[in-house]
């Protein structure tokens, strides 16, 4: 049986599910690489739009399995530049990434979670950046997302205390966009990504890319970029389309050209 499954709609929607439920999903050495190629793959495809990750059971990933990682040849640092590759993926990948999170959400996987776009968790749902109680500092670009994310102070507790958190905290703190009831999180999900795949492609790549260089921007820096961006709208198919069907009062429908 896979250790991920991936499953591709008709809509563009594609899901990558961790299935290593026994083990609470605990990824794997050979995981990493895996899902970042499967990233790498999805940025490329014409035909995917919107990736969605979650875990199989009831829980989302409890990050590495660390049994595995001690038996590799190879030098730790080496080990971790390696897996380094998978948030740089993440976080590279043009299109709008969901992480659905059904369960448990510790250390690297909860940090590849907030790599993510959006985050969508149930009520059941945990979190722990539980590094300091095995030992170790937060990775997997944990100490660059969580400052950004919920500020420098909040991350520092999170990450020095490894406390477990709930929903309702996570989403309060800012963490995850939204909590929904448990047997509620599938259709809103499917929801959420079956709306941004219907979406203009161009755009909401070029949207993405620039929400994410902006903390590093002048506010210069970032209206000149609109500019160009915008200026590559305007030339697509998507946006005349787009107008099109707003006057005629119609759903526009949008190929990413």
């Amino acid at each position: 049986m896979a250790d991920l499954v991936v499953n591709r709609a008709p809509n563009g929607v594609v899901t990558v599910s961790f299935n290593r439920p026994e083990k609470k999903n605990a990824i794997t050495y050979a995981m990493w690489g895996e899902l970042t190629e499967i990233i790498r793959k999805f940025g490329q495809s014409a035909d995917d739009r919107v990736l969605v990750i979650t875990g199989s059971g009831d829980s989302f990933c409890a990050g590495a399995d660390l049994s595995g990682e001690m038996v590799h040849g190879e030098h730790h640092l080496a080990r971790m530049h390696y897996i380094n590759l998978l948030p740089l993926a993440l976080h590279a990948c043009p299109k709008p990434t969901i992480a659905k999170i059904n369960g448990v959400a510790a250390g690297a996987g909860l940090n590849l979670a907030l790599g993510c776009d959006l985050i969508v968790a149930s009520s059941e749902a945990r979190f722990s950046e539980i590094f300091a109680k095995r030992g170790l500092t937060v990775d997997l670009g944990g100490t660059w997302l969580l400052p950004r994310l919920i500020g420098i102070h909040r991350a520092k507790e999170l990450a020095l205390f490894g406390d477990i958190i709930s929903a309702a905290e996570a989403e309060r703190i800012g963490i995850v966009n939204r909590v929904v009831p448990a047997k509620e999180l599938d259709a809103f999900v499917d929801d959420w990504a079956a709306r941004l795949a219907a979406g203009p492609p161009l755009a909401l790549q070029m949207s993405k890319q620039l929400l994410n260089a902006a903390l590093a921007s002048s506010l210069q820096e970032a209206l000149n970029a609109e500019a160009m961006a915008q200026s590559v709208n305007f030339g697509s198919e998507d946006t005349r389309e787009a107008i099109g069907a707003f006057f005629q009062k119609r759903t526009p429908a949008f190929k990413g050209r």
